[in-house]
């Protein structure tokens, strides 16, 4: 199972608009962030997890042919509305594209793009989407997807563990029991948004807290604002715990973790 990171930045992305600060004129590629989002390919299949704003530019970044299903977190702007892109990989396969979530982020994407949901008109000019509302673990292109319940805010988003991988976006609190369903990771992408304390987000030494009670191998902060450079800050976290930046690659092998799966599916 490969996994790529599409977007590592904030709602805002980075640079910001409007912002002159080191960070947003760094001319280091791992401080201009995009949007987040995340890119799960296995065997033939390509998942993505949200299609950020930015999706368009990040599908063409990395040379992505194909989308065969979207795991969405949570129906924020920054985490949904490239979700018009997908109609491309629609006139491509010919092959309406399965979409998950939560019942409440389902119900405010069909909301928000009633466009693409509403039966009223028929169109070939917009995305072929299926809705489904995740109820549980369920099997997704021959993966075992386990959905898990974040706090966010007031609200809560939806994190998702694939194996020995978790990707915990936007969020400040995880439920104990999504908390005991993330043990034995080898890759726990959270959110670190910055140093100072947020409303809605862990910081990055609540992030790096929560990853030590997870005992998890790797830990790869994401969501990460203007505040950070990725050079200087990176020297003040702990080992095994890194900042993301656009296009970072990871592999892990499924067969470690489930026995039954072949050898050479990584």
């Amino acid at each position: 199972m490969d996994i790529t990171l599409l977007g590592s930045g904030t709602s805002t992305g980075v640079p910001m608009l409007g912002c002159s600060c080191a960070v947003c004129r760094s001319t280091d590629p791992r401080d201009c962030r995009t949007r987040c989002s995340a890119l799960i390919s296995y065997r033939d299949h390509q998942i993505v997890i949200d299609t950020s704003t930015d999706f368009r530019q990040q599908a063409l970044r990395e040379g992505i042919g194909q989308v065969d299903a979207v795991l969405y977190t949570h129906a924020h702007a920054d985490h949904v509305h490239g979700i018009d892109d997908l109609r491309a990989f629609n006139m491509a396969s010919g092959i309406a594209i399965p979409i998950y979530g939560l019942p409440s982020t389902m119900a405010l994407i069909r909301r928000n793009f009633r466009y693409i949901f509403g039966g009223e008109v028929e169109s070939k000019f917009r995305p072929r989407l299926v809705p489904w509302n995740l109820g549980g673990d369920f099997a997704l292109c021959g993966l075992p997807v386990e959905p898990l319940l974040l706090q966010h805010g007031d609200g809560s988003s939806c994190g998702y563990r694939i194996g020995p991988f978790a990707y915990l976006s936007d969020c400040n609190g995880i439920p104990e029991p999504s908390m005991a369903r993330l043990r034995q990771l080898e890759l726990l992408v959270i959110d670190g948004l910055r140093f100072r304390s947020h409303p809605t987000h862990f910081s990055i030494d609540q992030a790096i807290a929560v990853a030590a009670r997870l005992g998890a191998r790797r830990t790869v902060l994401t969501h990460i604002c203007h505040e950070v450079e990725h050079r200087r800050d990176s020297a003040k976290l702990p080992d095994g715990v890194e900042f993301a930046y656009d296009g970072q690659r990871f592999s892990l092998a499924l067969n470690n973790y489930y026995p039954d799966y072949p050898s050479g599916s990584s």
